[in-house]
């Protein structure tokens, strides 16, 4: 049987010196009163002005080739920032997506006008992205689903509608999974294609998801005869499954699968040392080397769906255990900061093991993984 995670590569001691870039930064933003940690804080704190901060540093579009406006460093290196972010708890949400997720899959599958359309603002920190997949009634299911594109001269119309899309209300772009073939019983996962769809689009609407906190983050999107020309075709047609497995893996297995509630373990050291604060450090420097394995895996152009299922169960699970024992160390006395942050905690935990596919599903990629089912 072969590894579920790739093999840990790469020396530490050579991103030590970024590490303690990024840490310097961050002790300097706060103290500036530029920022508050917060919990999940790379999908609800959104703040333009701290991610031109970054990049006016370096620090987004890393992986991205100067040629397209970025500065051609490795993903292990942009690890170790996202890690060092997360773990702040620093306002990362405007650029989150496109930095995440919409880099690696323009220079995989983009075409050059493409690369050249996006690549350099995202850079920047000026343009931001949003992701098409999840509609409603499907789920985890995504060859479920209902949205169509249809040719037409000069390109293709879009009908149907995305849910849980975050950050919409914002964001310049997204990316939006459509069936352009009827299904087909003996390969559900043919037939699915992609596509760049700018917000600002007619025919685009886009609805406010609110959530029990008051939050707004997630919204719902509606695609009514949208126009998308040929240009924004985003890889090949027919092979959009193919190009969603290869997008979840950065989706999954990132730091923040693992960190979301980092702030929270951080101020538990402060409260207590017993044996379970214990343990969630230890399954957190356990998920720690997953992730970052899996970030090597992926430099080296390597197929990491799997490992990425593993460490996005494994990660979201250790965050809402983290937030569970944050909110059964905290009393009436505890300080209204901190007490706002772990309520946030628990408010944010259900939807730990739900975004970026349910375990439930996940644990099914693993078992296929393993050669069980």
């Amino acid at each position: 049987m072969g590894r579920l995670v790739p093999p840990t590569s790469g020396d530490p001691a050579t991103t030590a010196a970024l590490r303690t870039k990024v840490r310097e930064f961050l002790a300097d933003q706060r103290a500036a009163g530029h920022y508050t940690p917060r919990v999940d804080s790379w999908l609800s704190a959104w703040d333009e002005d701290f991610t031109r901060a970054l990049a006016d540093r370096g620090w987004l579009g890393m992986t991205v080739p100067s040629e397209y406006g970025g500065h051609d460093r490795s993903f292990v290196e942009r690890f170790v920032v996202t890690e060092e972010l997360l773990a702040a708890g620093a306002p990362v949400a405007a650029h989150w997506i496109a930095d995440r997720q919409i880099v690696p899959s323009l220079l995989k599958y983009g075409t050059d006008e493409q690369k050249e359309k996006y690549l350099p603002g995202i850079s920047r920190g000026e343009v931001f992205f949003g992701i098409g997949m999840s509609e409603p009634d499907s789920g985890s299911d995504l060859v479920s689903v209902r949205t169509t594109g249809t040719r037409v001269d000069g390109g293709w119309r879009i009908n149907g509608s995305k849910v849980w899309t975050s950050g919409a209300h914002q964001a310049h772009a997204f990316i939006v999974l459509a069936r352009t073939a009827p299904v087909d019983a003996t390969n559900r996962h043919a037939g699915l294609s992609q596509f760049l769809v700018d917000l600002d689009s007619p025919g685009v609407q886009v609805r406010p998801i609110i959530s029990m906190s008051g939050e707004h983050h997630f919204n719902e999107v509606f695609l009514t005869d949208v126009l998308v020309p040929d240009s924004q075709v985003f890889g090949t047609i027919g092979q959009g499954w193919e190009q969603v497995t290869s997008e979840l893996s950065f989706e999954r297995s990132g730091p923040e699968r693992v960190l979301s509630t980092f702030p929270l373990l951080a101020g538990l050291t402060a409260m207590d040392n017993g044996p379970e604060l214990g343990r969630l450090v230890g399954r957190i420097a356990g998920l720690h080397q997953m992730s970052a394995a899996v970030a090597g895996a992926l430099e080296r152009r390597e197929r990491a769906d799997v490992a990425a299922a593993v460490v996005k169960v494994l990660g979201t699970s250790t965050e809402g255990d983290i937030a569970e024992a944050a909110a059964l160390l905290t009393g009436d006395e505890s300080d209204d900061d901190w007490k706002k942050l772990v309520h946030t905690g628990l408010d944010q935990r259900p939807g730990f093991t739900l975004r970026g596919g349910t375990n439930e599903i996940l644990r099914g990629v693993i078992a296929r993984g393993l050669g069980l089912r």
